[in-house]
C-alpha cells in the first residue's frame, strides 16, 4: 500500500517537474531554479538530534548547550548551501547513446564541464531502472561519464530522463535535477531464436552470379610493386600523388555468404522473426562471413565488417516504424 502510494506520488512530482522545466537542449548549464534538495536519512537524524539538544538546553537553561546546538545548526545550513552549489553552474556539453538490443542494458555518454574553481564531489548519474554511476569533477575539468539504461522495445527511442544528484559535502542533504535531453537511441530486436543458421551461399541476390557478389574478393591492402605484377592491379591514383608504385592485394572469399530474409520464418510472428534475424546477423560477425538482408520493401546487399553489421541491425530495428 505504502509502496504504491509512494510510486504514485513520485510520478506526480516527476510530471510536475517535466511540465515546469520543459525539454532541455545542449549545451546546458544547470541553474538554481531547476535544482531540488531534501535531507537524507542521516540529515533527518541530525535534525532530530539538534531538536533534542535544543529542548535540553532550554529546559536546563544551559547556555553552552544552546551555543553548541546553534553552532551545529549553522554548520548543517552551510552544508545544505554547499550541496546545492555542487550542481549549480555545472555544464553539460554533449550527450549520445550507443545502439543496443532490446531487453539489454545500454550506455549513454555525457560530457560534463566544471567551470568553477572548486571541485564537485559525490556526483551520481542514473537512468530510470538502472544503477547509478558515481563520479567527481575537479576544478576546471571536463569528464565523460557513462550511465547505464534499460533498453525497451525495438525502434528509435528517446531517453525519458536522467537524474543527476549529489550528497556533498556531508551526506546530510541530497540535491538533484532531472535532465530531459534530446538523446535518441536505436534499439535492435532482441537477438534470440532457436532456428539454425541457414546454409551459406544459399541466398544470393536474385540475378547475381558468384563473380558479381560484393565481397567475393576483399581488398586487403597495398604492397610494393614487383616485376611481373599486372598493370591493372597498380594503385595509379596513389602513384599520381607522388607515392611509389604500389599494388593492391585482394583475399579470396571462402564462400560464407548469407542473405537473410523472412523465408522459412512464416510460422513466427513479426517480432520473433526480427529477433531470429538479429541472432543470425550476430552469428556472422566474424570477418570471414558476408551477410545481407532482404525485407519486404528493402534489400541490403552482402557485406562484411562492424559497420555493415550495424547497418543490417538498424534496418531490423526500424522495420515497420
Amino acid at each position: 500500500m505504502f509502496a504504491a502510494l509512494r510510486r504514485r506520488l513520485t510520478e506526480r512530482v516527476e510530471q510536475w517537474a517535466r511540465k515546469r522545466q520543459g525539454g532541455d537542449s545542449l549545451p546546458l548549464q544547470l541553474q538554481s531554479r531547476r535544482l531540488y534538495i531534501l535531507p537524507t536519512r542521516p540529515g533527518l537524524a541530525a535534525a532530530a538530534l539538534l531538536f533534542v539538544m535544543l529542548i535540553a538546553g532550554l529546559n536546563y537553561s544551559n547556555s553552552l548547550a544552546l551555543f553548541l546546538t546553534f553552532l551545529l545548526a549553522g554548520v548543517v545550513l552551510v552544508g545544505m548551501h554547499e550541496c546545492q552549489r555542487t550542481l549549480q553552474g555545472l555544464e553539460l556539453a554533449h550527450a549520445q547513446a550507443a545502439d543496443c538490443h532490446a531487453g539489454t542494458v545500454g550506455t549513454v555518454e555525457l560530457r560534463f564541464a566544471n567551470p568553477a574553481r572548486q571541485a564537485r564531489r559525490a556526483l551520481s548519474l542514473r537512468a530510470p531502472g538502472a544503477s547509478a554511476t558515481q563520479f567527481e569533477l575537479a576544478a576546471g575539468a571536463v569528464v565523460t561519464v557513462e550511465a547505464a539504461f534499460q533498453a525497451g522495445q525495438r525502434g528509435r527511442r528517446r531517453l525519458e530522463r536522467l537524474e543527476l544528484a549529489s550528497t556533498a559535502p556531508s551526506g546530510l542533504f541530497r540535491c538533484w535535477t532531472w535532465l530531459y535531453l534530446p538523446v535518441e537511441v536505436i534499439v535492435y530486436p532482441h537477438a534470440q531464436g532457436s532456428r539454425p543458421l541457414p546454409r551459406a551461399s544459399a541466398g544470393r541476390l536474385s540475378g547475381q552470379s558468384a563473380a558479381q557478389v560484393p565481397g567475393e574478393e576483399e581488398w586487403v591492402g597495398l604492397r610494393a610493386y614487383q616485376s611481373g605484377d599486372s598493370p591493372r592491379s597498380i594503385a595509379w591514383k596513389a602513384w599520381a600523388r607522388g607515392a611509389p608504385l604500389m599494388v593492391a592485394q585482394y583475399a579470396a572469399n571462402n564462400g560464407n555468404d548469407y542473405l537473410f530474409s523472412f523465408d522459412g520464418l512464416e510460422s513466427l510472428d513479426l517480432e520473433d522473426r526480427l529477433s531470429q534475424l538479429a541472432a543470425w546477423i550476430n552469428q556472422c560477425a566474424g570477418p570471414e562471413a558476408a551477410c545481407g538482408l532482404r525485407l519486404p520493401g528493402a534489400e541490403l546487399p552482402l557485406g562484411r565488417g562492424p559497420a555493415h553489421r550495424t547497418l543490417l541491425l538498424r534496418a531490423l530495428a526500424l522495420y515497420g516504424n
